[in-house]
Parts: C-alpha cells; sequence; structure tokens
C-alpha cells in the first residue's frame, strides 16, 4: 500500500465515523418511537371547531390557553392558526363560550379595578397609541373586561403575561380584526 492510498483509507475511516456520529441521534430518536414514547414535534395541537360549535355562524375562534394558540375560523371555513400570549394565572383566566360584541379599531385602555389593586402604580386611563397595551385592534367579548388584542411588547407572545385577555402580534390581530366579524363565537380553553 502506498502512502497516498493510506491518507485515503484513513480520510475515508474518519468522513466514515463522523457519518454514524451523526446518524446516531436519529437512529436514537427511532429506537424511541419504537419503544412507544413519542418526542414532542410541536408545542401545540389544533382543535376541531365541530366539537364545541354546532356551526361556523359568522365564525368561529377558539384560544387554548394551556398551548397559547389561537385558532380562528371564518364563515367560511378558512382556518388560521396564531401563537398568543395568555393569562398570568389560573385565577385569572375564564373559560367557557362568550362572543365577539365590539371591534375597537383604535382601543384605549383603563385598568381594571383589580389590576389596579394588584399594581397602584398603573395609570388610570391610556390613549390609543405606541404604548397602549391593547396595541392597535381589540376584540371586545361578551365578558366585562376580556379582549382579544394586539400587543407592542412582543415578547409576551407565547408567555403567561396578561391579566386575562388573549394577546396576538399587532400584525396578526390587524389580519383577525379585519377577518372577524361582530357575532363571531369565541371559545377560551
Amino acid at each position: 500500500m502506498t502512502r497516498k492510498q493510506t491518507r485515503v483509507t484513513r480520510r475515508a475511516f474518519t468522513t466514515g465515523a463522523a457519518s454514524a456520529a451523526f446518524a446516531a441521534p436519529s437512529i436514537l430518536r427511532a429506537q424511541v418511537e419504537q419503544a412507544g414514547v413519542r418526542r414532542n414535534i410541536s408545542s401545540f395541537r389544533t382543535h376541531a371547531w365541530q366539537d364545541s360549535f354546532d356551526a361556523l355562524g359568522k365564525g368561529i375562534i377558539i384560544a387554548d390557553t394551556t398551548t397559547r394558540v389561537m385558532q380562528h375560523w371564518t364563515s367560511d371555513g378558512e382556518m388560521r392558526i396564531y401563537p398568543t400570549s395568555v393569562p398570568l394565572t389560573d385565577e385569572l383566566t375564564r373559560r367557557g363560550y362568550t362572543t365577539v360584541t365590539f371591534k375597537d379599531p383604535e382601543p384605549d385602555w383603563t385598568p381594571t379595578p383589580s389590576m389596579r389593586e394588584r399594581d397602584p402604580s398603573l395609570p388610570a386611563y391610556m390613549p390609543p397609541g405606541p404604548d397602549n397595551p391593547l396595541g392597535v385592534r381589540a376584540l371586545h367579548l361578551s365578558w366585562t373586561y376580556y379582549r382579544i388584542h394586539g400587543t407592542h411588547d412582543t415578547r409576551k407572545i407565547g408567555r403567561r403575561s396578561s391579566s386575562g385577555c388573549i394577546g396576538l402580534y399587532n400584525e396578526q390581530i390587524i389580519e383577525v380584526f379585519d377577518r372577524t366579524p361582530v357575532g363571531t363565537q369565541v371559545r377560551l380553553i
């Protein structure tokens, strides 16, 4: 064997060993899945609107506070999924059925009495604008003080960060706002 052939052989061996090392995680993954344990591929699950409502009507919104995802169906059945912020605690979380009662294109904000009790430093009122916690649009629900709204603080999305509302990125609440008529059915789970 010549010196050149020896290098090729070593290089081939090294390349083969590296390939085996990169393949190991997929081999382990296959072994785990065969054992009946499945890895979490995504952090959310979708819901079928038919499990919660009799008909689409004007549209349906299902907000899942556990997985922090909102699904929105229009009256023609088109569905989109949005990441959300959710209430800080279960005590602040209201679950059940409600409807969209008012669409606010420029929301102003007045903290609820319980919010002011928890944090007296909150302002009594905040007009629409870049610092407003309700973002650029808000959908008022039939429950007093509860909204689906935007947020300027994008760090809140995907986290427990609200005092009861469901928050979306501003770009996404504009999309939902435009596609959602008053009377849209809502379920928070």
